[in-house]
């Protein structure tokens, strides 16, 4: 019997990667950077999981032949575009996916527990939450887990783990819910069945071993 309902955030409880793009670019050029990542170069980056992590495989492999920036310095333009970030989400026009909230708002009253796994930050899940429902994540979901709290991101198990560790719950009594490959494999190296809404950068990957692979969450019974 399923207790309690975990959810990656970007790409699964709303199309957030856009925003996340702009507030790169935005970042780069407040800084006299001449990184411009566009649609086509940002589904690549997307590969590799984590903002940080992502700065630093565009350098050494597009700008190799460029000074490299030190893990301080990216960590510093990284805390600028969380913030960046932050006030896109703070100016509206971020929605839901569809069936997202009527799937939660109906897990909650079903007396379902409610948890985040995700390899985005804190403040990137409170922008979110925020934007999209006028409140902080905590009134939402019991737990939250994010990348800040794990030595390895998505596709290594470690955040779903931690969420099942917060939880106090077994694999087999949660159900998953992701948008990628990568958070598909985090999630069922875990042991959790998992439900895949493929989102904008993803619709062409690969989920084998899915439980389900669904357009959104519209009608989605439980």
């Amino acid at each position: 019997m399923t207790k309690a309902l975990i959810f990656d955030v970007d790409g699964t409880l709303a199309e957030t990667e856009e925003a996340h793009r702009q507030a790169f670019n935005d970042t780069f050029q407040a800084n006299g950077m001449d990184w411009h990542w566009d649609v086509a170069l940002y589904g690549q980056l997307l590969k590799t999981t984590g903002g940080k992590e992502r700065m630093a495989a565009y350098q050494q492999g597009q700008r190799a032949d460029e000074p490299q920036l030190d893990q301080t310095r990216i960590e510093e333009l990284h805390l600028q575009k969380t913030k960046r970030y932050g006030a896109i989400l703070a100016e509206g026009g971020l929605s839901l996916r569809a069936g997202v909230a009527d799937l939660i708002a109906r897990a909650s009253k079903a007396g379902l527990r409610l948890a985040i796994a995700t390899t985005t930050s804190r403040p990137n899940v409170g922008a979110l939450t925020q934007c999209c429902w006028g409140k902080p994540p905590e009134e939402i979901f019991e737990v939250i887990a994010t990348g800040e709290q794990v030595q390895a991101k998505k596709p290594a198990p470690d955040l779903f783990e931690l969420a099942l560790m917060r939880l106090g719950l077994p694999a087999s009594d949660c159900l998953a819910f992701e948008d990628s490959r990568n958070g598909l494999l985090a999630a069922t190296r875990a042991g959790l069945r998992t439900i895949v809404t493929p989102g904008q950068y993803t619709g062409d990957e690969d989920f084998s071993g899915a439980e389900k692979v669904i357009p959104s969450l519209v009608g989605f019974r439980l």
